[in-house]
């Protein structure tokens, strides 16, 4: 590109461009995988329908947001509705005990009984997922925040699939002509981004996953 010839750091711009790009990338499929699977966690011991969600790549980045943050609200509706209840309907002490993962085995049998009235199962495995939705429901919340904060950047109506097809396309796309401050501007918010949403996104994946341990202890 003739540009390259009066910004010689530009291709480094692109190429860092694309990492960033596939960092993204790889933390929304890994996100929509891991709710996939806390859905199907829900669905079994919670008596929940939630349907899957997709990761389209014929749609652009704030629609595929848009989708996740939707699932993620309905998601949130059902453990505060859960939570609510069972802190009207527990023993104070009790509840805070529930909160804050310290149950005692005699603890625990108290609450799956009051699990079994809200939710209609009162299984060691529904009482496991709710006390630890339930304990880590800040997480949910900050993970919708910065999607959402994502969602409304620079690269939000960006088409998926063209974030995944290479410095060309990207640069065609997003940038049009290559211009040193426009790189620039498109990296910083990259950078501020990423900065909160991988660890938000890897903390929502390992707690999915320690759920699943739990639950098949």
């Amino acid at each position: 590109m003739w540009s390259d010839l009066f910004y010689p750091d530009n291709p480094k711009r692109r190429e860092e461009l694309i990492r960033k790009s596939q960092q993204f990338q790889d933390l929304m499929e890994n996100n929509f995988y891991a709710t996939n699977q806390l859905i199907d966690v829900m669905n079994k011991h919670l008596n929940c329908s939630f349907q899957h969600i997709t990761l389209n790549e014929d749609a652009s980045l704030q629609e595929n947001c848009k989708v996740m943050i939707e699932c993620m609200h309905k998601i949130q509706e059902v453990v505060e509705k859960i939570d609510k209840e069972l802190k009207e309907k527990l023993e104070p002490t009790l509840y805070e005990k529930l909160r804050n993962k310290s149950l005692l085995p005699e603890d625990f049998k108290l609450v799956s009984i009051v699990v079994e009235g809200v939710c209609g199962v009162g299984t060691v495995a529904a009482t496991t997922v709710i006390c630890i939705l339930i304990h880590t429901e800040d997480i949910l919340v900050d993970l919708v925040s910065q999607i959402g904060k994502f969602a409304a950047g620079t690269f939000a109506c960006v088409g998926l699939g063209v974030v995944f097809m290479g410095i060309d396309m990207i640069v065609e796309a997003i940038l049009g002509s290559i211009e040193r401050d426009k790189l620039e501007k498109v990296l910083k918010e990259y950078d501020e981004a990423l900065k909160e949403f991988k660890p938000a996104s890897e903390k929502y994946q390992d707690n999915i996953t320690y759920i699943r341990i739990k639950i098949e202890e």
